[in-house]
């Protein structure tokens, strides 16, 4: 919000037929410093209607008209305009850490741009790592969101970076980007540069910072690859019982079963949700919690290879497996006749999970092979679970959300891993390697440690 962006717009406003109103949805003004009210709006005006505000801007503005967007102004504004084809997006980006001192400077200083060095204010803050590191993060969620948008939509946008705004071939690009026939003859530079200083100098601790900066994990390297489908919350799922205000959100290949006969001991199922009818069921039952329980990756997947040798609920899996694994499953119902032959299945269905999740098959994912991550995340697109309960703390669990809703507690389910050959009898390191490659979202995402 320093100068960068300042001179960026003050050369917008040198083409002829493009007018920048500045920071048009800041949350303490309206257009620059100090003002209060635009096209006959005041601020109350602006914030009750922003689509309103927009027109009138278009409407009172000869040719295109525009704005400086922020991450943390208005967020219905950040809709409008990434819908709107018609509007052209300039991304301005600079040096993440340039930025985030630049920032620290103007706060300290409470100077957010300088047309006279004379003026210069010169502090040098204290730089701290923790901050630093939050501010990055919400800024690359707000960079993921723009793209994202941009792709869904299949827009595209005008980078340029903070280092080419004094560019003068650069704006001229970005003035046929817009569109107009008017090109600037030279750069108006009445914005200065506030601190062209070293960045170590800059601040009041460098040698503090040079440390900081080196925990930092600039490539994401630490974060878990993600190649799933986004889900949404499976609402027909869902399970209430008519005598608690509990609702069981199941995640498939985890404890399902025996949850529901536990919930039935306090009254009929309540089951084929839609999300009107669920919204009818929470309105009709205040104080009621929401939850679900999770099982061990390895557990999990040894349960839906189980599931899959009894009922053969994805047809298209046997060719496939018999096509790239060389791998012949038994006949539905029939199961192997030995144990290293279950065994080797179940290695093989760990190895095929790990390249359905990374994206490398055309095979579809059902929820039974999905990691649990993301079917947590598609909940939360309905609801979040109030209570993520662990298989192996079950009773505890159950036991805290009864307190939570107010009934009695009924005698938890004891749950146990059903197949024609205990997991106790084939696990070895291998398969916990390999469960592990398969399901790193769940292992890394939600702390589960070696399944023995």
């Amino acid at each position: 919000m320093r100068t960068g962006s300042n001179f960026l717009e003050a050369n917008l406003n040198c083409l002829d037929g493009v007018t920048c109103h500045g920071e048009a949805f800041n949350p303490y003004l309206i257009g620059g410093e100090g003002k209060q009210e635009m096209f006959g709006i005041d601020m109350a005006g602006r914030d009750a209607n922003p689509g309103g505000f927009l027109q009138a801007m278009r409407a009172q503005t000869q040719g295109l008209s525009g704005f400086r967007y922020f991450s943390d102004h208005d967020p219905r504004v950040f809709d409008i305009v990434m819908q709107d084809r018609d509007c052209a997006k300039i991304i301005l980006t600079r040096n993440q850490l340039e930025s985030f001192i630049s920032w620290k400077i103007a706060k300290e200083s409470d100077q957010w741009w300088l047309a006279n060095t004379k003026h210069l204010k010169t502090v040098r803050p204290h730089f701290d790592l923790a901050e630093f590191n939050e501010r990055i993060d919400a800024l690359h969620q707000f960079q993921n969101r723009i793209v994202n948008r941009l792709q869904v939509t299949g827009q595209t946008a005008f980078y340029i970076d903070y280092e080419d705004v004094r560019d003068l071939d650069v704006l001229n690009g970005l003035a046929a980007f817009l569109g107009v026939e008017s090109r600037l003859k030279t750069l108006d530079f009445r914005f200065k540069k506030q601190n062209p200083e070293a960045i170590e100098e800059k601040v009041s601790n460098p040698e503090e910072m040079r440390q900081g900066l080196a925990t930092v994990d600039w490539f994401n390297q630490s974060l878990a690859p993600n190649f799933e489908p986004r889900r949404q919350g499976m609402v027909p799922q869902y399970v209430a019982a008519k005598g608690a205000p509990l609702l069981f959100m199941p995640i498939k290949a985890a404890p399902e079963s025996p949850i529901k006969k536990w919930l039935h001991t306090y009254g009929e199922l309540v089951q084929d949700f839609d999300r009107n009818s669920l919204r009818k069921w929470k309105a009709a039952h205040p104080g009621q919690r929401s939850f679900t329980v999770v099982r061990h990756p390895l557990a999990r997947a040894y349960s839906a290879y189980c599931d899959l040798l009894n009922r053969d609920f994805m047809p298209e899996l046997r060719p496939y497996l018999k096509r790239v694994h060389k791998f012949i499953l038994p006949p539905k119902g029939k199961g192997f006749e030995t144990a290293e032959e279950f065994r080797h299945g179940l290695m093989v269905f760990l190895e095929l999970t790990k390249y359905m999740l990374t994206g490398r098959t055309e095979l579809r994912i059902l929820p039974a092979f999905a990691t649990q991550t993301a079917l947590l995340h598609g909940f939360s697109q309905v609801q979040s679970p109030d209570l993520i309960i662990r298989e192996d703390r079950l009773a505890e669990g159950l036991g805290f959300l009864t307190r939570e809703a107010g009934i009695a507690l009924s005698p938890p389910p004891k749950i146990t891993l059903n197949g024609p050959f205990s997991l106790e009898s084939i696990y070895g390191d291998d398969m916990e390697t390999a469960a592990q490659e398969a399901y790193l979202r769940d292992y890394q995402g939600l702390g589960f440690k070696p399944w023995r």
